[in-house]
């Protein structure tokens, strides 16, 4: 009778199910696992070399959306493409805008690159700013905090573990964000050319300079002749830099005419994106590394 009873108290203590989150980067599928832990089963929709504006809505993941309790996006209209028809096709109620189980990181954060006014013509142009928050390790904390909110809100039941689980993230992210700062303090103020409008927040964190973009208007691949200009009148940068999941060639096209001396620095942008890359906090580790070796 102890026994059963004992096996009673502790059927009720558990949750009914992990919550199950889609995630529709690697970056919040993996900031999700370290505040959640076993309390959640997180899925990623993309992996790091997909260019996450471009994702077919497949039916798989259609099926994943359809059994998630939250969706955990950037917002911003980064997922604009294909997020939408995911969420309409899974028929789930409880992840569509507005509701609990819809979380999107860019609410939580101060964006840049907001457009003064909006006009197709001028490329891949977001309206809330540019979505690409993740390259600034700060707006981890934000967002892991918000999220782990989103969490207790969901699962009441956990909340104490969804606090403690984002109180130990942000006292081992403090003591890192000061590593990567001082690891970094060579690059404040080097100019370098990009290839997409990928990196105004990682810029802002490290008080690098961008100076000129590859790409004549985002999304917009560039031509010879564009290029050529370019490396006439961006004499002085340091380096180029593109993500994992860009196309190679522009980049190389441009370090190659500028004479070598303007090395390509391929960063893996998220989670996954290089082979050191495996988690947030090797994500940042391995950005630095790589600035600096191509600073040199």
């Amino acid at each position: 009778m102890r026994t059963f009873a004992f096996m009673a108290v502790l059927l009720l203590s558990l949750p009914a199910h992990a919550l199950e989150v889609f995630a529709t980067v690697p970056e919040w599928a993996a900031l999700a696992s370290a505040i959640g832990g076993g309390k959640v089963n997180v899925f990623s929709a993309t992996h790091a070399l997909q260019d996450p504006h471009h994702v077919d809505a497949r039916p798989s993941l259609i099926a994943r959306a359809r059994r998630a309790d939250l969706v955990a996006a950037t917002g911003a209209e980064l997922e604009v493409g294909w997020l939408p028809v995911v969420l309409r096709e899974s028929g789930n109620p409880r992840i569509q805008p507005g509701q609990p189980g819809h979380f999107e990181a860019a609410a939580h954060v101060r964006m840049l690159d907001v457009p003064t006014r909006l006009d197709r013509a001028e490329g891949d142009v977001h309206a809330a700013g540019n979505p690409h928050i993740q390259t600034d390790p700060r707006n981890f904390l934000k967002v892991g905090e918000a999220l782990a909110r989103r969490f207790a809100e969901l699962d009441p039941a956990n909340a104490a573990a969804y606090r403690s689980g984002f109180d130990d993230f942000a006292r081992g992210w403090r003591e890192a964000l000061g590593r990567w700062e001082k690891q970094a303090a060579p690059l404040k103020g080097l100019p370098v050319v990009v290839q997409h409008k990928s990196w105004p927040y990682l810029l802002d964190w490290l008080g690098m300079k961008e100076v000129a973009a590859l790409e004549p208007k985002p999304g917009v691949e560039p031509s010879a002749a564009h290029l050529s200009r370019l490396v006439e009148s961006t004499k002085g940068a340091r380096m180029v830099l593109r993500a994992a999941c860009d196309n190679p060639r522009p980049a190389e096209w441009f370090s190659a005419k500028a004479g070598g001396g303007v090395p390509v620095a391929v960063l893996p942008f998220t989670v996954g994106g290089s082979e050191g890359a495996k988690d947030l906090f090797s994500l940042f580790d391995d950005t630095i590394r790589r600035l600096l070796e191509a600073s040199r």
